[in-house]
């Protein structure tokens, strides 16, 4: 990966930085026509009232300080807070933000390695791998992947910091670094292996270690103690008090989490090379081969054997494996985070490990140089067109939440997770019979997948069949019966059975719904409706002025021109 051009390196390196922004810029621009999707999208921003407050002292407190959607990553949520103030509830300002982070990533890390190594076309090569990579459009089209770009930026300024600082180990140049890793643990928990990422790339390519040898450990602990100190405060925030999970995720066992992490990792690394049926969700199995399993754990152990027998040699197959092995450890599924096996985004910074492998490696397998020249160059430009072209393919996919989820269905099986989403798509498009099958569907895969009762309940109930929605609601609830997220089913039963005539049952679930979301103006309001028609003027005028406090005056307005209420 070696070419002679009569231009000064910085020259040279400008070239790069402008290429790598431009060919990113081409195969991702038409993330600027796309919509939100029906997955997430609404829960980070077009259905979250914080969000759509703008950047205020009570938004960035509420930042700071909430755990919502089981995450703690305010920078995440600050950034989507200046989104709106620049772009209201248009999605393409959003996806250009995730784009230029991207892209921002793409051009530190070349930096990076460039500085490391001085090696600028591997370091170019690894740069542009990560960023034209199909593995990697999740990460970049889709909104609420914001925490993916976004602490992959502060990754990458924490690395190119911290060899800024091994250049002159000073103590304002430390507090950088640590201030950089700081800001990467506020935008997402995956970070918090980045520490030692720090202690490989000090093994190879800074080579510390050579002129630390006496006091090795000693020196490590002093100097990382505070990032791992960091590390474990974000792991205990993140897993402190979580809250009910879905049913659904309790039939996934530890036997089955083990079974399915070695084939996980061995299946991120071959879609690496070979990225085909790409999907937003790939659905968790307990039966998986034995075979399988054991195929996919002999590959690991002997890869992780060859790097670590020939590191010495080859330091730089040592360092990118286990950049790959150690970054993709917290999300392999041991501990449960979802219903799904893997996610394409995982990929995201562990890609780099194996981009490392091949940009160093490849070339020690040749021994002429000549040769080298004349066929590694032409080949890693095939080879990064090819994958250029698969990313503009597969980015295509994210225009919509229909587009996004019939291609899933394509490419997956069993996947009650899409079935759920297409037909909420299809239901938002009114194909309300599409919409009832596809809930169907989902609910012969996953019998126990409340999501699915609860949605079928609403396309039900438009369509005016209220009993039937009535079943649904009530199965919804049964499943999970004390799920705060839940609080919509309870008022939705109570709306049905208010439909139905039967007001003391709705009241008891307005009830339910207001004790697990006490700020839900909605059931205030539905609620206070109830009681005005069972002729409970007083008990209707309190919580219709309780709704109207939370921002609901709808019935309470109505009781005033009645003078049912002062």
């Amino acid at each position: 990966m070696s070419i002679k051009l009569n231009i000064s390196q910085s020259k040279f390196k400008l070239i790069i930085y402008i290429v790598l922004t431009l060919v990113t810029l081409a195969v991702y621009w038409q993330v600027n026509q796309f919509d939100f999707v029906n997955i997430d999208d609404n829960i980070y921003v077009t259905e979250n009232s914080h969000i759509q407050s703008g950047i205020t002292l009570d938004g960035i407190r509420w930042a700071l300080s909430s755990k919502y959607f089981h995450l703690w990553n305010p920078l995440v949520w600050l950034s989507f807070m200046l989104d709106y103030q620049l772009y209201g509830l248009n999605a393409g300002g959003y996806h250009l933000t995730n784009l230029i982070l991207h892209i921002l990533s793409s051009l530190l890390l070349f930096w990076l390695f460039c500085r490391m190594t001085g090696a600028i076309w591997k370091s170019a090569f690894v740069a542009a791998l990560f960023a034209l990579h199909p593995l990697h459009v999740e990460s970049v089209a889709w909104v609420a992947e914001r925490k993916d770009v976004l602490s992959a930026f502060f990754w990458m300024l924490t690395l190119c910091l911290y060899v800024y600082y091994t250049e002159k180990p000073v103590i304002k140049r430390y507090l950088l670094v640590l201030f950089g890793f700081v800001m990467a643990l506020m935008s997402k928990p995956m970070v918090v292996t980045l520490p030692l990422i720090m202690i490989l790339l000090d093994y190879w390519p800074l080579k510390r270690f050579e002129s630390r040898k006496d006091n090795l450990l000693l020196w490590q602990l002093k100097e990382k103690l505070p990032f791992f100190i960091l590390s474990a405060a974000l792991f205990i925030i993140t897993f402190y008090s979580p809250n009910e999970q879905d049913p659904s995720l309790q039939e996934f066992p530890l036997s089955s989490r083990l079974a399915n992490a070695p084939v996980s990792f061995v299946t991120y690394l071959a879609k690496t090379f070979w990225p085909h049926d790409l999907a937003v969700y790939y659905s968790f199995s307990n039966q998986i081969p034995l075979g399988q399993v054991i195929g996919a754990s002999l590959l690991i152990i002997l890869i992780s054997t060859a790097v670590i027998v020939t590191a010495k040699r080859l330091p730089y197959l040592f360092v990118g494996w286990f950049w790959y092995a150690i970054t993709i450890a917290p999300v392999i599924g041991l501990i449960r985070i979802g219903h799904h096996s893997m996610a394409d985004r995982y990929h995201y910074l562990p890609s780099i490990g194996i981009a490392v492998m091949l940009a160093w490696g490849t070339p020690s397998l040749i021994k002429s140089e000549n040769i080298r020249r004349k066929i590694l160059f032409p080949a890693a430009v095939v080879f990064l067109a090819i994958m250029s072209v698969l990313t503009w393919i597969q980015c295509g996919y994210w225009k919509d939440s229909i587009t996004l989820f019939g291609h899933t269905l394509q490419v997956t099986k069993n996947n009650y997770i899409a079935h759920n989403h297409f037909a909420s798509a299809l239901f938002k498009k009114r194909s309300f019979e599409m919409a009832i099958y596809h809930y169907n569907e989902a609910i012969r895969i996953n019998p126990v997948y409340a999501h699915a009762y609860y949605n079928r309940g609403i396309v039900y109930y438009t369509l005016g069949q209220k009993q039937l929605a009535l079943e649904d609601f009530k199965e919804a609830i049964r499943i999970i019966p004390k799920n705060p997220n839940y609080a919509e089913a309870y008022n939705n039963l109570g709306v049905t059975y208010t439909d139905l005539g039967h007001y003391q049952l709705a009241i008891e679930n307005y009830a339910e719904a207001i004790r697990l979301k006490p700020d839900y103006a909605e059931a205030w309001n539905n609620r206070a409706y109830a009681y005005f028609i069972k002729g409970d003027s007083i008990s209707g005028c309190r919580d219709a002025q309780k709704a109207c406090e939370l921002g609901n005056c709808s019935t309470l307005q109505a009781a005033k021109g009645k003078g049912l209420c002062r």
